[in-house]
């Protein structure tokens, strides 16, 4: 039996790679025999530039910058032969860098990316790959843009501080110190979202309550980011605020199709033809994914639903291990062959995402019993 493991990582628990270790762990249990092929994947987000190392290879390039509070840590993004570099945002501006009382929005900020794209430059990088996701912020690239050479003022002509927060005070912005290799360089965002900059689907009313904003904070930060695009229009630059990822990261895909006239991409296409994932599962005879919590967004480019379609255009049956089932009825799981749910009990959530590795090899190990029960009654 050949199996092909290829979950996205557990957020906040466990990268991919650990996750696809988990599986092979529980599954060997009862088929120790089988033909494992381990492919993590990514949609855009945490863990993508990972994945494209297992894939490809290249080199780590440590630099030190500025995470969303500002303070100075080390950070890392991954140079390919080509001269591609591949930034995940979430080294310097990501949610787990914060702990859950410095979560804050308003003012985290996205300098540090800023900082990790200028180091690229600096390395001669001629295309840069982004992959958006897992971020604090909801800055639109304020504090990027201001690591890059950019200036922002309020009516007073002051500097603008850091922070979402502070895009309601912007009057003018000055691109005239901005990055000169910028220009040179094809920039393309792996992104797994859809979402606008603004509204009822935008950054700051999705994303921002997980980023510690609350109802009235959400409202600040929305208003901030459509006065971000106004002055944006003012200035001469192209409408983005309405194109699909542009709320991504807290706005950054906004910023960087506005300033940088990135491509946004699906970050799942973009790795799962990398990677040849669809090759790998009509190679399989079964298809093991997963991600940390299966919801309504798993079918807008999310791993597990990107998966899902490819093998089902193969006839490859796919089985799905996730941390949990968020409100989804039985219709909208049915693209899975099996769905599992891998927390075994009631805890903290400090234990449950610490118990990662065991829960799912435990489920693994289950879904595994299950199948060789179902052998046996033949």
């Amino acid at each position: 039996m050949k199996i092909l493991i290829a979950p996205d990582s557990f957020k906040e628990s466990l990268e991919a790679l650990d996750v696809c270790h988990a599986i092979q762990s529980g599954f060997s249990q009862v088929f120790p025999d089988a033909d494992y092929k381990l492919l993590p994947m990514a949609d855009g987000g945490e863990g993508t530039s990972a994945v494209l190392s297992y894939v490809l290879g290249g080199r780590w390039k440590e630099v030190r910058v500025h995470d969303p509070l500002m303070r100075p840590i080390t950070a890392k993004y991954l140079l390919l032969p080509d001269a591609t570099a591949v930034i995940e945002v979430a080294q310097a501006c990501g949610l787990h860098l914060l702990t859950a009382d410095e979560r804050n929005p308003i003012v985290a900020s996205t300098y540090g990316v800023g900082e990790l794209i200028e180091d690229a430059l600096a390395e001669g990088a001629k295309r840069i790959v982004i992959g958006l996701g897992g971020s604090a912020t909801n800055d639109a690239g304020l504090g990027m843009l201001m690591a890059l050479g950019m200036t922002f003022h309020d009516i007073n002509d002051s500097l603008l501080t850091h922070g979402g927060g502070a895009l309601a005070s912007l009057h003018k912005l000055d691109n005239t110190n901005l990055h000169t290799k910028i220009s040179d360089t094809v920039f393309e965002v792996a992104c797994d979202v859809t979402n606008p900059l603004c509204g009822l689907l935008g950054a700051s009313a999705v994303f921002g309550p997980q980023k510690g904003a609350c109802p009235e904070q959400v409202n600040t930060l929305d208003k901030a980011l459509s006065h971000f695009a106004t002055i944006c229009g003012q200035h001469g630059y192209e409408d983005c605020q309405h194109v699909a990822g542009a709320g991504a990261a807290g706005g950054l895909g906004y910023a960087m199709m506005t300033f940088f006239d990135a491509q946004l991409k699906s970050g799942f296409d973009t790795v799962a033809e990398v990677a040849h994932l669809s090759q790998h599962i009509a190679e399989a005879d079964l298809v093991i994914t997963g991600e940390g919590k299966l919801d309504a967004q798993t079918a807008m480019g999310k791993v597990a639903g990107g998966i899902s379609q490819i093998a089902q255009a193969s006839r490859t049956p796919v089985i799905a291990i996730c941390g949990s089932v968020d409100g989804l009825k039985p219709a909208q799981t049915s693209q899975f062959n099996v769905v599992m749910p891998s927390i075994q009990k009631v805890d903290t959530i400090d234990n449950v995402l610490g118990s990662a590795y065991n829960n799912i090899e435990t489920t693994a190990a289950n879904i595994a019993a299950s199948i060789k029960l179902g052998q046996t009654l033949r």
